[in-house]
């Protein structure tokens, strides 16, 4: 990740000076982007899939929509791990 990072940062500077970048570098610039915003979805999704809402009472407030998603995702690993 740190590397993807480092090139599309890399990308990103000589994207701004006179040279530009060649058309290679362009496909190469969206294709890592690509890369980057799937990896950061994936990741944010685990972190909402994993997380509990509470109010200031302490009752668990967790949207229905959440608590199916997890519901969901915890029968999927059952049936992997049962296979």
């Amino acid at each position: 990740m740190d590397n993807l990072l480092k090139r599309i940062n890399e990308l990103a500077k000589k994207s701004k000076t006179e040279a530009g970048l060649t058309s290679e570098e362009k496909t190469e610039q969206q294709e890592l982007r690509q890369a980057y915003l799937k990896n950061f979805r994936g990741t944010f999704e685990d972190v909402l899939l994993n997380s509990t809402v509470y109010d200031p009472e302490g009752t668990d407030v967790t949207p229905q929509k959440l608590k199916d998603a997890q519901s969901k995702l915890i029968a999927e690993k059952f049936k992997k791990d049962n296979k």
